[in-house]
């Protein structure tokens, strides 16, 4: 028998967006579920996060207190950065660490996997009486003036006072609600591979980027290290056959010219994209009942870890936004809370997004000028070093984060 069920919130999406949504609603005393189209513990496809910058870290600490911490104990910090043009290392930085020295400070960065992201965000979110739907995909959203229901494709009913969209690229929430993507795709093609560590003989946990990589035909090559594993970047030339590089033999074929050749034998995982650039028009609704987070709201190539990085924040803004909402005296407080915790994460997003755009403009070969850059930089390292922190620090962007309007609702 179908049934209907009322909340103050309704979270879409379990993905670590939509897990720190439901924490932060679920701390904040605010009556909360959260539905997710597929089963439990179904593995997700598409990108994964790796990273976690230190502002996360101190958002999730907020939400849960020790949840950051813990994160920071089951990552990886890298010690040592590297970046190398065909070949010669034109730049190295050793911080001399490999953990977090002081348990009472959060780290500047931690690095895992999402999967170890999600559980440690998802038994957060069990300790604290989260209540979960799985398996029930999100069909139609109705959105009035006075507050949502959402259907499933099971006939079963949700009402509620707000909507935090959490539901990825493909956003059902989004879609219904009337709000689009807006903004340009990348040509180039990127690919990602995940390869598992030795433990009884790892690499030294570095991050190494090279540019145009002579053993690949000068193309771009990123290694990054995660807790138990590494993620390999490789930046596709415009006329590459595609398939000849993602397919398992393809990589095998590859791997080991850039990384030891036995984890040609450790690949976990493979996939290639052409990043979207985008953001939402708005990120709510004409009758401000629905926010959008993560995936749902923006897409940025993963040039900075602006991901997962900028989709924290966006849930929490929202449930800030929403907590103030629910208190608010008349209606058009009401719609202000909403509006300007959706306008303050619409700014965010397009920061993050130019932020991504400027890291990719410094990859891609197709740029002259840029490239010209490139070539003068690596010549006169030795003579002008600073030039090599150019060089490390371009694929990544800007390091200062996006403004922020608000400290706390």
């Amino acid at each position: 028998m179908n049934t209907t069920k009322k909340h103050d919130v309704i979270v879409v999406g379990s993905g670590p967006v939509g897990l720190t949504a439901g924490l932060a609603l679920q701390k904040k005393g605010i009556s909360c579920a959260v539905i997710e189209a597929n089963p439990k513990d179904q593995p997700r496809p598409g990108s994964r996060a790796i990273y976690l910058h230190s502002a996360t870290l101190k958002l999730l600490e907020e939400t849960s207190k020790g949840l950051g911490f813990e994160l920071a104990r089951n990552g990886v910090i890298w010690p040592i950065k590297r970046t190398l043009y065909r070949g010669k290392e034109v730049y190295v930085r050793n911080y001399g660490i490999t953990d977090n020295q002081d348990p009472n400070k959060l780290p500047h960065f931690t690095s895992l996997h999402q999967h170890e992201i999600e559980k440690y965000l998802y038994q957060a979110c069990i300790d604290a009486g989260v209540e979960f739907v799985w398996g029930e995909p999100v069909e139609k959203v109705d959105i009035q003036e006075d507050g949502v229901t959402v259907t499933t494709t099971t006939g079963n009913k949700w009402e509620s006072g707000y909507v935090i969209g959490c539901d990825g690229a493909r956003s059902v929430v989004r879609e219904q609600a009337g709000l689009k993507l807006e903004g340009p795709r990348t040509h180039d093609t990127f690919l990602v591979v995940d390869l598992e560590e030795d433990e009884n003989d790892p690499l030294p946990i570095e991050r190494v980027f090279h540019y145009q990589h002579p053993a690949m035909g000068f193309r771009n090559v990123m290694h990054v290290p995660f807790k138990g594993g590494w993620r390999v970047d490789l930046q596709l030339l415009k006329d590459d056959d595609v398939e000849e590089f993602t397919s398992l033999e393809g990589v095998k074929n590859w791997i080991p010219k850039v990384m030891d050749p036995k984890y040609a034998e450790r690949i976990t995982w493979v996939s290639s994209y052409r990043f979207h650039q985008v953001v939402a028009n708005q990120f709510t609704d004409e009758h401000c009942r629905v926010l959008l987070a993560g995936e749902a709201a923006h897409l940025f190539a993963p040039f900075g870890a602006r991901g997962l990085n900028s989709g924290v924040p966006d849930a929490v803004i929202a449930v800030r936004g929403i907590e103030k909402a629910l208190k608010s005296v008349n209606e058009e407080a009401r719609k202000e809370a909403i509006s300007s915790a959706a306008t303050e994460r619409k700014i965010a997003a397009k920061w993050n997004r130019d932020a991504s755009t400027t890291a990719l403009h410094h990859l891609q070969g197709d740029s002259r000028d840029m490239n010209m850059k490139r070539e003068l930089a690596a010549s006169l390292v030795s003579i002008v070093p600073r030039l090599g922190r150019w060089l490390d620090e371009g694929p990544y962007g800007p390091k200062f984060g996006p403004p922020e309007l608000t400290t706390k609702y």
